[in-house]
């Protein structure tokens, strides 16, 4: 049985449909989740990540388990996934971990707590994700117009599928223990290169406008940690060259290239319809 948590998200929702579709049992978590959002055979379990007390039902049966960074007690959730029987974690972190460790202490703390757990374990330290985008789409949608910080700095998006094709690589396969990889995007895109090219999927132009940092700071801190606010806002404003470096994980796990941010775009143009 593989355990996925998270799994209405963006990553999650892929990697449940990916498992399931290869004939696995899967069980879907999520604090909020009834069988209606998953595919035909998974068990749907509502738990929360907060709770670990209230986590064993979930991972009941499995041996691996595919872990968010939420809640604040990582230890607990990892006690009660080894006294249910899992012996193998696999843990969606952040690049910046490794690039801004002052910022992302909250990853770190997870990262941390899956090396000692006594587990298999594999990080995936994801960079920027090209469903970011998708904070553009009622804008898009209302007016043809996204808007953005440092419209002309790129950086190597990835596209959550890819994330998730590496996470059930890594889930399944042995090679994949003790692992740290870093996923991005095949090539560095521009925020502005990125409503371009949401434009092109839809056939009509998308006009860029750009935000100062003071606007985005403001809009940011309304859903976000201050820490984590300012912590994005330094990489996307003043990158390091390891962030934007468009590293070789996702084609060393999968055998292929990463996904473009246009094809990205192609595949959910619906959404800004």
């Amino acid at each position: 049985m593989y355990v996925v948590t998270g799994a209405t998200g963006n990553v999650g929702r892929v990697l449940v449909r990916t498992l399931a579709g290869a004939g696995l049992p899967v069980t879907a978590v999520a604090r909020k989740i009834s069988g209606d959002e998953v595919p035909e055979g998974v068990r749907a379990v509502a738990a929360d990540l907060a709770e670990p007390a209230g986590l064993g039902p979930a991972f009941e049966g499995a041996g691996a388990l595919f872990l968010l960074v939420a809640g604040e007690d990582p230890q607990g959730v990892l006690d009660t996934a080894r006294t249910a029987g899992i012996r193998r974690v696999v843990l969606l972190s952040s690049q910046g971990v490794g690039t801004r460790p002052e910022a992302y202490g909250h990853p770190a703390r997870f990262e941390k707590a899956v090396r000692e757990s006594g587990l298999e374990w594999t990080v995936l330290r994801s960079g920027g994700m090209d469903t970011n985008a998708f904070a553009w789409a009622g804008s898009v949608r209302a007016r043809r117009e996204a808007a953005a910080p440092f419209g002309d700095i790129g950086l190597p998006f990835v596209d959550p599928d890819d994330v998730a094709a590496v996470a059930a690589a890594a889930l399944r396969e042995d090679a994949h223990a003790g692992a740290v990889y870093t996923l991005t995007g095949p090539a560095r895109t521009t925020p502005r290169e990125r409503a371009a090219a949401i434009g092109a999927a839809l056939g009509e132009p998308v006009r860029f406008t750009e935000q100062t940092r003071e606007e985005a700071h403001a809009l940011m801190a309304g859903f976000m940690p201050l820490p984590v606010v300012e912590g994005t806002l330094a990489i996307l404003g003043e990158p390091t060259e390891e962030e934007r470096r468009a590293g070789p994980d996702v084609e060393r796990v999968l055998g292929r290239p990463a996904g473009t941010f246009a094809a990205w775009a192609r595949r959910n143009a619906a959404a800004f319809r």
